[in-house]
């Protein structure tokens, strides 16, 4: 719990009121590596700080997984469309190695955002992280030939290469496992 409030203060400082409010609300959850936090289909209903582990979020098309992402030790999990329209979900989140979160709900959530108006700042400035990271990974793989993607890849997300299976890096650089190995091997 103690990295999640030095997270969250790091972004924007935690009323002492809110902190507690956490504290009694936030729930803890281990999954073991394999089993999913969120399954395609359903809604995502939680929000999840990765306090543990390694999580990727995929998609299926043209009945190939495809990684849209990867979050681990620090990192905020969750199903954006699912979780902040409280739709049906297109992807899975699955756990790639033993996870531990602390999570919150959708309806815990907005309740913060209503009660603890600072929080509002928080979410402000994740959302706008998250946001660029994932315009600037867009951005590489559509401007960047394979190798340049897997350098862009190594510089900015070094550990992942290291605890991710090469099949969904190279889904999630957008390239075949064999280019990935190629790559790899030079």
């Amino acid at each position: 719990m103690h990295s999640l409030m030095t997270f969250l203060n790091k972004i924007h400082v935690i009323p002492d009121e809110l902190q507690n409010h956490l504290l009694a609300i936030l729930q803890y959850k281990t999954f073991k590596k394999g089993t999913y936090l969120l399954k395609k289909g359903h809604i995502s209903r939680h929000i999840f700080f990765i306090e543990k582990g390694l999580v990727r979020c995929y998609y299926t098309e043209d009945n190939k997984d495809i990684s849209a992402w990867f979050m681990k030790e620090g990192d905020i999990a969750i199903s954006v469309n699912s979780f902040f329209d409280q739709i049906i979900s297109t992807e899975s989140i699955q756990a790639l190695e033993e996870t531990a979160v602390y999570y919150l709900t959708y309806n815990e959530l907005e309740d913060i955002y209503q009660r603890f108006v600072s929080f509002n700042i928080n979410g402000r400035k994740l959302i706008t992280s998250y946001y660029q990271k994932s315009e600037r990974r867009a951005m590489s793989i559509r401007s960047l030939k394979a190798k340049k993607r897997y350098e862009y890849l190594l510089k900015n997300e070094p550990d992942i290469l290291q605890r991710v299976p090469r099949k969904f890096l190279a889904s999630y650089i957008g390239i075949s496992e064999v280019t990935l190995s190629n790559i790899h091997s030079r």
